[in-house]
């Protein structure tokens, strides 16, 4: 017999993804903003802003 599915859950963990994407995001255009005001060349190809590891990591 099957199981009944979980839509509750299913919907939380979508809400939860959508969330940690958008904070992703948000930190990325933030940590690109600061960087501008420190005079740094963010339009350069070679700029990217830093990583999460790094921070994981220290």
């Amino acid at each position: 017999m099957a199981r009944k599915p979980n839509y509750g859950f299913e919907r939380m963990e979508r809400d939860k993804a959508d969330a940690e994407k958008a904070a992703r995001k948000a930190a990325a255009k933030q940590a690109k903003k600061d960087a501008k005001a420190r005079g740094e060349d963010v339009d350069h190809p070679d700029w990217a802003p830093p990583s999460d590891e790094a921070d994981e990591q220290a």
